[in-house]
């Protein structure tokens, strides 16, 4: 949708991009007969979470490349400094044993003072800290090596149920649907095989499914009663660093993002965090202050002009609410496959808004009979839409069979009973 107007004027999308980087150049998918999830220009988005390549072991890599300021080239740098410190410390030390040694070289009778220090046994965990929640959550989390026709990538998830079934990201696992290999990582070290139990590329989920019982679940909270500024939680394996727990807050809600790749898209109605997240986060959860799940870490925002590869936290990530992720892992784990809510209506790529202009009408679809070609639709439920990519969004926080209510330009309200796609 080229040209679209931002919504958030504050911060338009539009004339600085936080834009969409999609994992490849790859152009989206071809437009689905009903319109609505596909045919669009340069749709606003955001960087996925996909991790580098590593062993199967999930080693983190040894030297960053050329030009990087990673991970690796930080934990290089404290390495060196650290040596710099204990150089100094040593000749510091070395004066110290010097000034005790009598004329014949044997040691004063002086006594070194010992310094004040606490236990090494660790204080209780305190209900709700970071600490607490990340100790119960952290055997939840696995880590995901996936290789395929595609190359190799890592990615992050967590046990949906005790059973088997792991909710991760479809951009970490699509690259494995064609014969590929899933390799699954626990909090415990043991690996096991993953196979694909179904993909949904409109949300950008997937489900992972391993053969074992008795795995710990992660609980599920309710992304419906999430604020702004709630505390959040964010763990999984950025950069294949395994485990990794950083936090921040809810920066804010119903962020209109797309994301995905290999010419899959998908559009995310977004719980937006500061808290970091790198490549390597996606698929991992998002917890709330009871370390409850309330969103699945998927995207990131990039600074305008920046590549693939500078791609990195600027506190700016995207999650998507766990309402939906639970949804759509449910029908996944039913059927194989979930089902995309449509208007039945293809929506005009061209028009720059503000609104969304219907193109064609689906002959025998939901809005047969309810819309006509040439109608703004200018609003979803009361709130108001900028573009084409907010009407998706918001069509895909509902399911089939729920009722939708279009806000006309005309100033009429016509209420639209969702239809189905698969996906």
């Amino acid at each position: 949708m080229a040209g679209s107007p931002a919504p958030y004027p504050a911060t338009p999308y539009s004339a600085t991009p936080y834009s969409a980087t999609p994992y490849s150049a790859a152009p989206p998918a071809a437009p689905s007969p009903w319109g609505e999830q596909s045919d669009f220009a340069a749709p606003r988005g955001s960087q996925p979470l996909e991790g580098p390549p590593v062993a199967v072991g999930f080693s983190p890599p040894q030297a960053p490349p050329a030009g990087s300021t990673g991970s690796s080239g930080r934990i290089i740098g404290i390495a060196v400094a650290a040596g710099l410190v204990a150089g100094i410390l040593g000749g510091v030390g070395g004066a110290v044993l010097v000034d005790q040694l009598g004329s014949g070289g044997a040691l004063t009778t002086g006594r070194l003072d010992q310094l004040p220090q606490s236990s090494a046994e660790a204080p209780p965990l305190q209900p709700g800290s970071v600490a607490a929640i990340a100790d119960a959550a952290l055997p939840t989390v696995v880590s995901l090596a996936v290789s395929g026709n595609a190359g190799q990538g890592t990615g992050s998830g967590f046990v949906l149920r005790p059973d088997g079934y792991i909710l991760t990201n479809n951009h970490v696992i699509s690259g494995a649907a064609s014969g590929g290999r899933i390799v699954v990582a626990f909090s415990d070290g043991t690996e096991a095989k993953g196979e694909i139990v179904g993909r949904s590329a409109s949300y950008d989920l997937g489900v992972v499914k391993v053969d074992r019982r008795g795995l710990e679940a992660a609980p599920l909270g309710n992304s419906e009663a999430v604020r702004v500024g709630d505390p959040v939680v964010a763990i999984g394996s950025p950069l294949g660093l395994n485990g990794t727990v950083t936090t921040g807050i809810i920066s804010a809600l119903q962020r209109p993002v797309t994301a995905g790749g290999e010419g899959e898209q998908s559009f995310i109605s977004a719980l937006q965090t500061d808290a970091a997240i790198n490549p390597g986060n996606s698929g991992g959860p998002l917890l709330d202050a009871e370390g409850k799940v309330i969103g699945i870490n998927s995207a990131i925002a990039t600074v305008p002009g920046a590549t693939r590869s500078d791609a990195g936290s600027i506190g700016l990530g995207f999650a998507i609410p766990i309402n939906t992720a639970k949804r759509i892992s449910e029908e996944i784990i039913a059927n194989g496959e979930s089902a995309t809510p449509v208007i039945g209506v293809t929506l005009d790529n061209r028009y720059t808004g503000p609104g969304a202009k219907i193109e064609d009408v689906t002959p025998g679809g939901p809005s047969d009979g309810r819309l006509r070609s040439g109608e703004i639709i200018t609003s979803v439920d009361g709130r108001e839409v900028a573009d084409a990519t907010e009407v998706i969004i918001a069509i895909r926080t509902k399911a089939p069979g729920d009722e939708i209510t279009l806000g006309l330009e005309n100033g009429e309200d016509v209420t639209v009973t969702l239809g189905v796609s698969p996906d």
